[in-house]
């Protein structure tokens, strides 16, 4: 219970934040951002809290941090459920906001989520020292950027009209640049908030960004579409590889599995107090949603 009543607590934290943060936000393009970052689950968010914990950093100078990811990861959002990219029209069981409104607001709406990310990072409720903001700052750029989300999104569609389907090495490059990488930045956070070592934390991140990817294309084809609130079953429509098509439905929850204890062998160094980061990796895995 400890890790879903944290889990509830930052989400309402979180939102706090963004509400304070957009309030002054007008027109469509206000409304598509608060519209756009309700709801979810908010796990990256919850990283940036737990692993600031975990540092002796208050959550309320980390929140700031917290807010930021999920601003990003809502802008990446935004812009996969794009015509020209993944083309969905629902999201968390709404309408998409381009289906919503229509595709130009989409796009304003992922661009100032995009930078409203990056001015929470220098808020100086966050931090005053002006090395930690340039690293979370630089490091949230590289993550999202064209060595990070970005390359990951670009080999996702160079996939859809490749010759030949995606090897298992080629689907873990391509996740851990599409999903792997904002949950690593999350999970770094309080370590350089902290000024202490992230390397733990990057290997518990590299874990269960791969496991939280095998468990949605699980949940992609054994998932139930009004639960997951998108549709589902859309790789194997395409013919494209996935996990679960490359080592069976067994494998892929064997090496998830596998993942989650790599995961918690990470997390020796802080003992106990990390049991929470422990119960995270395996709801990552255990979720229907």
């Amino acid at each position: 219970m400890r890790f879903q009543d944290g889990l509830r607590d930052g989400a309402d934290r979180i939102g706090a934040c963004l509400t304070d943060a957009m309030a002054a936000f007008e027109g469509s393009v206000g409304d598509g951002m608060r519209y756009a970052t309700r709801g979810g689950k908010r796990l990256r968010g919850f990283l940036v809290l737990e692993t600031a914990r975990l540092h002796g950093i208050p959550a309320g100078n980390a929140v700031y941090a917290a807010a930021a990811i999920e601003c990003l990861h809502a802008y990446s959002l935004v812009h996969d459920d794009l015509p020209a990219m993944d083309d969905d029209d629902l999201r968390r069981g709404q309408p998409t906001v381009h289906i919503k409104w229509d595709e130009a607001t989409a796009i304003l709406v992922g661009d100032a989520l995009q930078t409203l990310a990056f001015e929470l990072l220098t808020d100086p409720r966050l931090t005053t020292d002006p090395a930690v903001s340039v690293a979370l700052v630089r490091g949230l750029a590289h993550a999202s950027g064209a060595e990070g989300m970005v390359l990951g999104q670009a080999l996702d569609i160079a996939a859809e009209t490749a010759a030949d389907p995606l090897t298992l090495d080629q689907i873990t490059r391509l996740q851990a640049g599409k999903t792997g990488a904002l949950i690593r930045w999350s999970a770094e956070a309080g370590a350089v908030l902290g000024r202490a070592d992230p390397a733990p934390l990057r290997q518990f991140a590299e874990a269960i960004g791969l496991a939280f990817q095998i468990a949605d294309d699980i949940l992609d084809v054994t998932g139930d579409a009004e639960k997951a609130g998108k549709r589902l079953q859309k790789d194997a429509d395409a013919g494209k590889a996935t996990f679960v098509s490359l080592l069976g439905l067994d494998g892929a929850r064997a090496r998830a599995e596998a993942l989650v204890a790599e995961a918690e062998e990470a997390l020796a160094p802080y003992g106990p107090e990390a049991q929470t980061l422990r119960e995270l990796a395996r709801f990552v895995i255990a979720r229907d949603t």
